[in-house]
C-alpha cells in the first residue's frame, strides 16, 4: 500500500532532490505516491503547507523558522528534517550597476568586501547627484536572499533600510524585472541568475558561497503536527530525498538530472543552464566570462542534507539584527528546534556529524558565529536595527 503525499515547490534548482526523488522513482521505492505541485511564490507555498493543502514543501529555511515563531503570519510550528540545498544563491546586477561598481572597486572583484565598499561609493555618488536609490530584488522578507544581501551591503557601510530599496519579487519574475529596469540587481537561486546572464541583462557579481561558506538555503518542511502523526512516511520521504541527492551529486547523472529538471512542469528552462548550475561552472557575464566553484550549490556533498541547528540560530540572529523580531532565549531555542538532525539520523539509520563550529557559517565579515552568543554576534556589527 502506498502513502499519497502532495508536496509544493518553486521552480529552482535546489528543488532538485524532491523532483528527482519523484521522477526517478526513489519515493515510489519507499512506498510513497507523491504529487509535486509547482508554485510561483513563497507565500503560496507557506500558506498551503500551513493549512494542510501540502503535506510537505520545498521551503525557504527562514520561512520555516518565522512560521514556527509566528512572525509575519499565523503561528504554525514547522520542522525541517532535511536540507534540500546549501548555498545556491547569487547576486546579479545590471550592466550599468556592474560598470559603476567596477569603476569604484579597489581589490579583487571576487572579494565581497571589495565590492561592498565599492557599492558604498556608488551609493554615495548617487546620493550627491540626487539620483534615485538603487533597487535590489529579493524573494521574501524572511529569506536567505534578504539576509545575504543585507549582510554583504552592511559590511561595506551601506544601510539596506536607508541607502537602497529592497523589494520582494517571486524568483521567476526576477529576470524580467531586471531587464525592464524595475530593479538594479537581485539575489535569487539558480537558474535565474544564469538566465539573466544568457539574455545579456545581468552580471553575476557574487555567488553566495563568497559571502557565507555554508548557508542553509531550502529545507524539506512539514508541519510539526503532521510529522508526529506520520513518522514512517516522513522517514521514507527523508530517505528518498537523500538517495536522490546522492544520485544528483554523481557526475555521471548530471545530464539526466538536468533533462528531468528542465521539463515545463518542473523548472521550465534549458537543461544546459541547469547542468551548469549543478556542475558549478557558471557564465557570469554576457561576454562569456566564466567562473567555477565546487561550493556553488551543495545538494548531497559535505553532509549537506543533515540539518544543523547552528544554521537556524544564524538565521534567527539576522531576524533580530534587522528588526523583524526581538531577541528572546526561548525564541532562539524554538528557532534551533526547527532544524531536526535527530529525525534525519533516525530515518537514515546512522548518527550524523555536525560541522565544526568554525565551519558552520563561515561569513566573510565579522567574528566566527557562536549560537550561544547571539548578542555578541550582533554587537560586532555597526549597521542594523537591533538594540540590546
Amino acid at each position: 500500500m502506498t502513502t499519497p503525499l502532495h508536496i509544493g515547490f518553486i521552480p529552482l534548482v535546489d528543488a532538485a532532490a524532491l523532483i528527482i526523488a519523484v521522477d526517478k522513482g526513489f519515493t515510489a521505492a519507499e512506498g510513497l505516491d507523491v504529487t509535486l505541485v509547482r508554485e510561483v511564490s513563497w507565500s503560496n507555498v507557506r500558506d498551503k503547507l500551513n493549512i494542510g493543502l501540502f503535506d510537505a514543501a520545498h521551503l525557504l529555511a527562514p520561512v520555516a523558522i518565522a512560521s514556527s515563531l509566528g512572525l509575519g503570519h499565523v503561528k504554525v510550528p514547522i520542522v525541517a528534517p532535511f536540507n534540500l540545498g546549501l548555498n545556491g544563491n547569487a547576486i546579479t546586477v545590471s550592466p550599468a550597476l556592474h560598470a559603476a561598481i567596477m569603476s569604484e572597486i579597489e581589490g579583487d572583484a571576487v572579494d565581497p568586501m571589495a565590492t561592498a565598499l565599492a557599492l558604498a561609493r556608488v551609493v554615495a555618488t548617487r546620493r550627491k547627484s540626487g539620483a534615485e536609490p538603487l533597487t535590489f530584488g529579493m524573494t521574501f522578507p524572511f529569506s536567505t536572499h534578504n539576509y545575504q544581501l543585507r549582510f554583504w551591503m552592511a559590511a561595506g557601510g551601506v544601510d539596506p533600510d536607508e541607502d537602497v530599496r529592497l523589494v520582494v519579487l517571486p524568483p521567476p519574475y526576477m529576470v524580467d524585472s531586471l531587464a525592464n529596469g524595475h530593479v538594479d540587481a537581485f539575489c535569487v537561486g539558480a537558474p535565474w541568475n544564469s538566465v539573466a546572464v544568457d539574455l545579456g541583462v545581468g552580471h553575476i557579481l557574487h555567488f553566495v558561497s563568497d559571502i557565507l561558506v555554508r548557508a542553509a538555503e531550502k529545507v524539506l518542511a512539514v508541519r510539526q503536527s503532521w510529522s508526529e502523526k506520520n513518522s514512517d512516511a516522513l522517514a521514507a520521504l527523508i530517505r528518498a530525498a537523500s538517495h536522490a541527492a546522492e544520485y544528483i551529486e554523481d557526475a555521471g547523472n548530471r545530464a539526466e538530472t538536468a533533462h528531468v529538471l528542465a521539463r515545463p512542469d518542473r523548472l521550465g528552462v534549458g537543461a544546459e543552464v541547469i547542468q551548469r548550475t549543478l556542475d558549478g561552472r557558471l557564465k557570469i557575464s554576457p561576454d562569456g566570462q566564466r567562473r567555477e566553484s565546487g561550493r556553488y550549490l551543495l545538494v548531497g556533498r559535505e553532509g549537506a542534507g543533515r540539518p544543523d541547528p547552528a544554521q537556524a540560530a544564524w538565521l534567527y540572529a539576522q531576524m533580530v539584527r534587522w528588526g523583524q523580531t526581538v531577541m528572546r532565549p526561548d525564541a532562539l531555542r524554538t528557532a534551533m528546534g526547527v532544524f531536526r538532525p535527530d529525525l534525519y539520523d533516525a530515518a537514515m539509520g546512522r548518527p550524523g556529524k555536525a560541522p565544526d563550529a568554525s565551519e558552520a557559517i563561515g561569513a566573510f565579515a565579522g567574528p566566527a558565529f557562536d549560537p550561544a552568543d547571539i548578542a555578541g554576534h550582533l554587537a560586532a556589527f555597526g549597521i542594523g536595527r537591533w538594540k540590546p
